[in-house]
């Protein structure tokens, strides 16, 4: 973790930020609890545990300075919540999520499907990709066992 905090800290100083106490609680808390997908509530409630005196506002600015700085990316379920999500080192792209409409589960996909899509979007429509999202929404595993013990 440590070696991780310093890699977002020299990001922060290559953009003419520094990693303020507040900013380093806030970015221990999305890694301690890099696959829960917290909202910026969720974050402040668990950084208030560990620094007291920090506000909703500055963890706000503070996911807002990561997502810009893509150290994490903020993505929405279609439950009206924005939540954060930690990129993984190095990734050229976000990743995939599996969201099940039942029980609100959300699984990430890293291997990156969209390669030989992006490659038809830049060729045909000449735009050059930076980055995308895919969400697929549906049942998991667990919710259709669920349904067919129901049945």
């Amino acid at each position: 973790m440590e070696g991780r905090i310093q890699r977002i800290k020299s990001q922060l100083h290559e953009a003419s930020y520094k990693l303020t106490p507040q900013r380093e609680a806030t970015v221990r808390v999305l890694l301690e609890n890099e696959k829960d997908h917290l909202s910026a509530e969720d974050v402040y409630l668990r950084v208030k545990e560990k620094a007291p005196e920090i506000g909703l506002a500055t963890v706000y600015r503070t996911l807002e300075l990561l997502n810009e700085l893509r150290v994490v990316d903020k993505i929405n379920f279609g439950d009206g919540v924005a939540r954060y999500d930690l990129r993984k080192e190095g990734a050229k792209h976000f990743h995939h999520h599996l969201v099940c409409l039942e029980c609100g589960s959300v699984e990430e996909i890293q291997e990156d499907l969209l390669d030989d899509v992006e490659k038809v979007v830049e060729q045909k429509w000449h735009f050059l990709v930076k980055d995308h999202r895919l969400t697929f929404q549906g049942i998991c595993t667990s919710c259709q066992n669920k349904l067919k013990k129901a049945e």
